[in-house]
């Protein structure tokens, strides 16, 4: 998913990864497939049943695990209220989601294990977003216990 050159600049600490997991409840998860063995399809399932309100993003869906589809982030309304945005794209197509992230006014951008973007993360920090690279939400939200 990422140049085997680019190593993430960008490391969280246990205490920011439990304020994020146990402050922010809604999820955009950019990518999401309707194909029940994909990866995303797994951490978007056990988010939901978590207790975390789950909004897939992806461009031709119209729902998935029982919501609402988007084509974007853009498109979700603001009564909605995304707070992490958890991104399962290539690490080149990682910036262009950070921008939306931004535009919607989300307070997390986390990019899943083997998602590795240096500048879509810089890009996001400086915005004033919290930024998880390249780890995986349902592995780090288990950990919590």
């Amino acid at each position: 998913m990422h140049d085997d050159c680019e190593l993430p600049r960008h490391h969280s600490t246990p205490a920011e990864l439990r304020e994020i997991l146990t402050r922010y409840r809604v999820v955009a998860v950019v990518g999401l497939s309707t194909d029940e063995s994909k990866p995303s399809y797994h951490v978007a399932e056990y988010l939901q049943r978590a207790g975390y309100t789950i909004v897939p993003i992806h461009p031709k869906a119209v729902r998935i695990l029982g919501e609402k589809a988007y084509a974007n982030l853009r498109e979700v309304p603001a009564s909605v209220g995304v707070e992490i945005v958890d991104v399962f794209r290539r690490s080149d197509a990682v910036m262009e989601h950070v921008e939306e992230a931004i535009a919607v006014g989300a307070q997390v951008v986390w990019m899943q294990e083997g998602v590795i973007n240096n500048a879509a993360a810089e890009r996001a920090k400086a915005a004033g977003l919290q930024v998880v690279m390249n780890l995986c939400m349902l592995k780090e939200h288990r950990a919590l216990g």
